[in-house]
């Protein structure tokens, strides 16, 4: 395969909406990038991360003493939590406001990551909150500069404008997607997630799995997001059995994150539609849930559900995984079962009850996927129907 003929110790630039930084040793490129930051007069930064994988990571070990030599200002926020909810943000922005950021860094995977964007908007809103924001009660138009470092192969927030965030209170997880969300720059860096466990490895390539089922399948779908969502199910396929047997392989690690960065791309230009959207109700009923566990567990049902409308485009991506489709609809619930039998042998065994949920809470879930802010969108360009029927057969049949 060609992937041998390429050095992934050469650090390259991936340029979307963005520049990403892409590649063994990409970390040390922050240097470049605060150089630019001072250099445009902003010499005062908040970092955002969890509670120690930037640490763990190795990421911290360069970011800290660049900033440090290149007299840069910096606050840091480290309490952001899987399934970010929006009180984090506003503690996060405050901290940012009151020591006067003027660019944020966010450190981790999407929970992090999302958060910076976040942060990123309310340090030019200073008179509104992140609920206001996730409700869609105003469209940012501006931030301030947004640095991603990624930490996971999963999902593509650093070279996407989407990010998402929990309002517990109301048990809505939405998603928005702005212009401003692009970070100015990102680091995508392998050798960065060697530490990453086999749980987390495959929940994460599974939200890049299902990010490409459904930027390709939208009614938004063209081909370039169907492009880059076959070469993601290949990359995919190829090298996670191998870093589920080995998690230091980081050269498996390289194209698992370029397969990520790709299905960013896929669905920044496709959209999504039904997994993330029955998805986002699980995980903020229950925050405890990884996002891409939750949508390993749908993503058949789903399958079951669209393939009559996108065989011949399923069949195609999906060839790695089953090969010999001839895109015909009636193949649909062999796909879905083949598709849960891949699943199930890289590591993605849980179905919704092994979470906890059980069939009474069927209703609260549909009346969640319909209400929530935003969700609506997805539902919306789904190439079925989606109907309260259409979307309580797919967690019944997920159970």
């Amino acid at each position: 395969m060609w992937e041998t003929k390429i050095n992934p110790n050469k650090v390259f630039e991936l340029r979307c909406k963005n520049t990403t930084y892409f590649g063994i040793g990409s970390i040390k490129k922050i240097k470049d990038i605060l150089e630019v930051l001072k250099n445009k007069g902003i010499n005062n930064v908040i970092l955002i991360t969890g509670k120690g994988s930037y640490k763990a990571s190795g990421a911290w070990d360069v970011v800290k003493p660049t900033l440090e030599t290149l007299e840069l200002k910096y606050s840091l926020y480290d309490k952001v939590g899987p399934n970010p909810t929006v009180d984090m943000i506003d503690e996060a922005a405050k901290i940012g406001r009151e020591t006067g950021a003027k660019a944020v860094i966010g450190i981790g995977g999407g929970s992090p990551i999302d958060t910076a964007k976040s942060v990123a908007v309310l340090l030019e809103y200073t008179d509104k909150n992140a609920r206001e924001l996730y409700e869609q009660k105003f469209i940012p138009e501006k931030a301030v500069p947004i640095i991603a470092i990624n930490l996971t192969h999963g999902t593509g927030t650093e070279v996407d404008r989407f990010a998402v965030a929990t309002i517990p209170e109301k048990n809505y997880k939405p998603a928005v997607a702005y212009d401003c969300l692009y970070p100015m720059y990102a680091i995508d860096d392998p050798s960065l997630m060697t530490k990453l466990d086999k749980k987390q490895t495959i929940a994460v390539t599974i939200d890049a799995l299902n990010h490409v089922t459904e930027a390709a399948t939208t009614l938004e779908a063209s081909p370039y997001s169907i492009l880059t969502a076959k070469e993601t199910v290949r990359l995919i396929v190829r090298y996670l059995p191998a870093v589920v047997n080995d998690p230091e392989n980081v050269v498996a690690r390289y194209y698992l994150l370029y397969a990520s960065a790709l299905a960013g791309i896929s669905f920044d230009n496709g959209l999504l539609h039904f997994t993330h959207a029955l998805e986002h109700p699980l995980s903020a009923v229950k925050p405890e849930l990884a996002h891409g566990l939750g949508l390993g567990a749908i993503l058949p049902a789903v399958i079951k559900a669209i393939y009559p409308a996108t065989a011949e485009i399923l069949a195609e991506i999906y060839s790695p995984i089953v090969p010999g489709l001839k895109g015909l609809p009636a193949e649909a619930e062999y796909v879905a079962k083949k598709v849960e039998e891949w699943l199930f042998n890289v590591g993605c065994t849980q179905k919704l009850s092994n979470f906890g949920f059980t069939k009474e809470d069927l209703p609260i879930l549909v009346k969640l996927a319909k209400t929530t802010p935003s969700l609506d969108g997805l539902l919306s360009i789904a190439p079925v129907e989606a109907t309260e029927d259409v979307i309580a057969r797919i967690y019944e049949e997920s159970f």
